[in-house]
């Protein structure tokens, strides 16, 4: 007996199976833009300018924080798909390799299969573990030295958050709980710059050093994108990225008092 599916297929017009095809590439172009972290808006409008692009008449979606749905019109026929969100990190490179597709696709110098290709080719892109360790570390100290700190403070600050990044990387790899890991995160940067501030030699260090060494747990991307997603009229996604940016600093914080309760550390005033 024949699968009904396969029948199904075999009896499939042309312009229907072509409608099938433009509507997985339109829910694959939202999806990639929305498990990387671009704002609703963007992730709206590009699969609806692709499916345009596709001789599509209309493309409808409606996004949420865990799942895509869009909907394909063309010839009097609606066709409709849905996915599921999983959030793999923010990386803004592949929002821009998703768009530049969509423009190309806009001047007519790809069609549906080359679309297709080179959306199934977009891997995102990571800088080596040791170079992020070192810019983050850098970019804290600076801030503790911008902010009254001595270079004093620089150093217990740049010693702690690049331990606390190098912990933070290690986490993520092994697929800890995001909130999991920033509450350990926290815990060991405000131990280590602590700890190093009891020492002679770092005695008289600035409280700065203790805050700056925790600034890379700030979730500022999320916050920004929940702020625009509310202001441009995706209430619902927005307050989802405000809630998890809000556990991920209410974990945080949860990190740093664990750490100055068990140390007995002073405060950063």
């Amino acid at each position: 007996m024949q699968d009904p599916v396969v029948e199904y297929q075999e009896r499939e017009s042309p312009q229907a199976h072509y409608q099938r095809e433009i509507t997985r590439l339109c829910i694959e172009c939202a999806l990639l833009l929305l498990q990387h972290g671009a704002e609703s808006m963007l992730v709206e409008q590009l699969p609806a300018r692709l499916g345009i692009a596709l001789r599509m008449e209309r493309v409808e979606s409606s996004i949420s924080a865990n799942a895509v749905v869009l909907s394909t019109l063309c010839g009097g026929y609606c066709l409709t798909s849905t996915r599921k969100n999983v959030d793999r990190g923010i990386n803004m490179q592949v929002v821009t390799e998703v768009q530049h597709t969509v423009i190309l696709a806009e001047h007519k110098l790809l069609d549906s299969a080359l679309v297709a290709k080179r959306l199934s080719h977009i891997k995102p892109l990571r800088y080596p573990r040791g170079v992020m360790i070192l810019m983050v570390a850098l970019s804290c100290g600076c801030f503790s030295k911008l902010n009254g700190g001595g270079w004093d403070a620089f150093s217990v600050t740049f010693l702690a958050s690049g331990v606390a990044m190098a912990v933070r990387q290690t986490l993520t790899i092994r697929h800890m709980n995001p909130l999991i890991n920033f509450c350990c995160t926290a815990f060991v940067a405000t131990s280590i710059s602590g700890l190093l501030m009891r020492l002679d030699f770092f005695h008289l260090t600035s409280n700065v050093a203790m805050a700056a060494s925790v600034l890379l747990l700030v979730p500022g991307f999320p916050l920004i994108n929940a702020v625009a997603d509310m202001f441009k009229g995706h209430v619902n996604t927005g307050l989802a990225r405000w809630a998890m940016a809000s556990l991920l600093t209410l974990a945080t914080c949860i990190g740093v008092v664990m750490a100055m309760a068990l140390w007995g550390l002073r405060g950063w005033s």
